[in-house]
């Protein structure tokens, strides 16, 4: 990869979408994670307003320390406008798990009030993109995206434009380093922060992004998990199963089709 190339590229992408769209800036959510991190400083490189938020849920000490690091590095280093607000979400999580019924059904349960989470943040983002005018900017990168989903639909999948999600986690380090990120967020396990703990996305997901990016390659190339053995069978299995079921994620809404003599 051409690093500073592609940078060049996705900054004057950035531009010219922000330009197209006449709207004024960008907002981003700030997790003290690597995609947060190398996605703010891409927008920041534009010279456009960019408006960074914290948005703590029973958040990780070591997780809001980053993301604070990271917001001031942002306003010592680029003259464009970098604005941050942290919007406490935690009580208003809260107060809406009070609210909902009771279930037994615990994993369940987590999985559902870890998305709701990313939704709660997903709509505190749009406001502030309304209030401003300004487009929300997604963090994901391809083998989240479009490899296992590893998103909540229209939660941190809700967004205007996804500068990086063309890039393999791998090049997203690439281009971390070469920005010179903060080493502490460059060394940082993976992790969404959507637990209130501290696992891992390889916790959750059963493998690594770099085994996930073998098999993401793996499959592209027309592989089958029959064509390994070991652990790289064990990874590209894991692959295919969160690729299948996690389609409803990557495919555009499906429409029913009325047929024409239908409507007549």
């Amino acid at each position: 990869m051409q690093t500073e190339k592609v940078i060049q590229h996705i900054v004057s992408w950035l531009k010219d979408y922000l330009e197209t769209s006449h709207q004024k800036g960008f907002v981003i959510g700030i997790s003290g994670g690597i995609d947060s991190a190398v996605t703010s400083t891409l927008c920041a490189m534009t010279g456009y307003p960019l408006l960074n938020l914290e948005m703590p849920i029973h958040q990780e000490k070591n997780q809001a320390d980053r993301a604070k690091k990271h917001i001031e590095w942002l306003k010592e280093n680029f003259n464009t406008s970098i604005e941050s607000i942290e919007v406490e979400l935690t009580d208003t999580f809260d107060s809406m798990v009070a609210a909902l019924p009771q279930t037994e059904n615990t994993d369940k349960v987590n999985l559902a009030l870890a998305n709701t989470r990313a939704r709660l943040r997903m709509t505190t983002l749009y406001y502030f993109a309304g209030l401003h005018n300004y487009l929300v900017a997604g963090t994901g990168n391809k083998v989240e995206d479009f490899g296992v989903g590893f998103y909540t639909k229209y939660g941190d999948g809700g967004v205007d434009l996804s500068p990086i999600a063309d890039l393999m986690k791998s090049e997203v380090y690439k281009i971390a380093g070469h920005l010179g990120i903060n080493t502490e967020i460059q060394k940082a396990k993976p992790t969404d922060g959507l637990f209130g703990d501290d696992r891992s996305d390889e916790d959750q997901l059963g493998a690594s992004y770099d085994e996930l990016e073998w098999a993401m390659i793996m499959k592209e190339e027309g592989h089958f998990a029959d064509d390994f053995e070991g652990r790289q069978k064990e990874v590209f299995e894991i692959y295919s199963r969160l690729n299948r079921i996690n389609q409803h994620k990557m495919v555009p809404i499906p429409v029913c089709d009325i047929p024409d003599e239908l409507m007549k």
